[in-house]
């Protein structure tokens, strides 16, 4: 058996260093539980820019900049050593870790940011880094277009282990990418929420008969820091739940078995039986029995994407 941990709780919103702090303290607080997977949603590090989908267009430009500057601020630089307390904390309670980041390009123009979720290994090792390939409409204003180099699976003490980001989700193709490496625990940090979303992971669970856990954004306005610029016109309801959370587990045969957990802050925790992923391939294998390599195919390109080629 494995025991997920689900963590569904606001970061410390622009504040990446008291984040990553609250993200250490919930890895210690589940592995006192017994976790041996600690699930954080997408980019909980330093929280996810939902004020993109109330800005109105030319008009709220230099809002936009100010925001995106404490954004870009308090984004994680990989080579840095911002997440070395996540790295601890999993080296010391022997948990595998998967967080979503915002992240700041370290190699090429150093000011593009990425919706990225890191695998960390219970030895605390970075196992993978995956940047979200296609961000979902106003959120081409802030992320650039990730690349096929993290679009694998990854072996953990927990499980076989793969992660997409929100509407990705929707991506066949990068489902099926997973699925073709014999994903056990499908994850799904996600900014979506409500009975459709839930519907689509059942879904994916349904269609790749594995575990699918889909970890929710939980943010009240009143998360939002008290210098948030322009707060009570964007948020002017301090109680309004922006995202509810949502944070669930879902059986290879497309049950939930834990969770909706809705409008509540804490740990959603499930033990899960990975056993029953090849039990539920039995009858429906898509990257196995059930394919059809003789008709389709599917190339994917692994190389880094850069737009600049450095020979010596």
């Amino acid at each position: 058996m494995t025991k997920l941990a689900i963590v569904q709780r606001a970061p410390v919103f622009l504040d990446k260093e008291k984040t990553v702090a609250k993200a250490v303290s919930s890895v210690n607080e589940a592995a006192a539980e017994g976790a041996d997977i600690v699930i954080f949603t997408e980019t909980f590090i330093p929280g996810y820019p939902s004020w993109i989908w109330r800005l109105r267009p030319g008009v709220d430009w230099s809002l936009s900049e100010e925001l995106h500057e404490r954004l870009l601020s308090n984004a994680v630089n990989m080579e840095s050593g911002d997440l070395t307390p996540l790295y601890e904390a999993a080296q010391t309670h022997e948990v595998t870790v998967v967080c979503g980041i915002e992240e700041r390009d370290s190699e090429l123009s150093r000011s593009t940011l990425y919706n990225s979720v890191v695998v960390i290994g219970a030895d605390g090792t970075l196992l993978n880094k995956h940047r979200k390939l296609m961000p979902t409409n106003p959120e081409r204003m802030v992320w650039g277009f990730g690349d096929a180099t993290g679009l694998k699976v990854v072996e953990t003490p927990a499980g076989r282990v793969s992660t997409l980001l929100c509407w990705e989700n929707y991506m066949p193709l990068a489902r099926y990418a997973l699925y073709a490496q014999g994903v056990e625990i499908y994850i799904a940090p996600t900014y979506d929420s409500g009975d459709n979303w839930i519907g689509t992971l059942q879904h994916i669970a349904r269609e790749g008969r594995c575990w699918v856990v889909g970890c929710g954004n939980l943010m009240n306005a009143r998360d939002l820091p008290e210098d948030f610029p322009e707060k009570s016109r964007l948020y002017p309801d301090a109680d309004e739940w922006v995202n509810p959370g949502d944070s669930i587990v879902i059986t290879p045969d497309g049950e939930i078995v834990a969770g909706p957990m809705r409008e509540e802050s804490g740990i959603l925790y499930c033990d899960i039986d990975r056993e029953k992923v090849g039990i539920a391939r039995r009858a429906l294998d898509v990257a196995g029995h059930y394919s059809r390599p003789d008709i389709f195919k599917l190339q994917i390109n692994t190389q880094p994407q850069s737009p600049v080629e450095f020979k010596g």
